[in-house]
């Protein structure tokens, strides 16, 4: 069987698949929320899965203050090393700001152990603990999101916004409907859909608009 392909660059490539998801859009009589576009399209893009235009909810102005938060130097904490070798540390830096993952220190193991809990929930503390902004991208963990909410409710973290995006069966669905009742800034994908290239993507997004070589065409 004869396959007819399209040759590209990689850059090339990332253009025409956006404009494939722009026109499929336009096709379903779907127009994005311009403040929502970028980071909607890109977990499309990265996933080809476009329930995400209904799974993603924003608070209202995630994305102006997360952005914000992002250009003065907060730091990106991940639950997975896959989150955090997905996005773009070079660009974060630029900005002044570090992803960090905790999730395979040994003390961190040693702990979680110890004490019963999850690598997460120490995880999440050790986060809580810097003395700075940070930003949570969580694609994995549901216990991290369920630990965030209790120090949110407890006034023991005030972050800087929280994408909650765990993929999965147990627990997943009610850990996002917590982070969703916080007046944290949040991009939370509502139901079992997530994972850990879907945080990326997020926050990928986020810093590619405030990029302009990196931005993609609106809508």
């Amino acid at each position: 069987m004869e396959v007819e392909l399209e040759y590209m660059k990689p850059g090339e490539i990332e253009a025409r698949s956006f404009e494939i998801i722009r026109q499929e859009l336009e096709d379903r009589g779907i127009r994005l929320d311009p403040a929502q576009d970028a980071v909607i399209r890109r977990v499309i893009h990265t996933t080809a899965d476009f329930d995400y235009v209904d799974n993603l909810v924003f608070s209202s102005g995630a994305v102006r203050s997360m952005k914000d938060a992002i250009e003065n130097g907060a730091w990106i904490i991940t639950d997975t090393n896959m989150a955090r070798s997905g996005i773009n540390r070079r660009l974060l830096a630029s900005f002044g700001g570090e992803c960090r993952c905790f999730m395979s220190e040994e003390d961190v193991a040693e702990e979680a152990k110890k004490r019963g809990v999850t690598r997460a929930v120490v995880s999440m503390e050790r986060a809580a603990a810097l003395d700075r902004d940070v930003l949570f991208a969580v694609g994995n963990a549901p216990t991290a999101l369920v630990r965030l909410y209790e120090m949110i409710r407890n006034g023991d973290i005030s972050p800087a916004g929280i994408i909650g995006v765990p993929v999965g069966f147990v627990n997943v669905v009610e850990a996002k409907e917590l982070i969703l009742e916080t007046e944290v800034p949040h991009i939370v994908a509502r139901g079992r859909k997530g994972g850990s290239n879907v945080a990326a993507a997020i926050v990928n997004a986020l810093l590619y608009e405030l990029d302009p070589s990196r931005g993609i065409q609106k809508i």
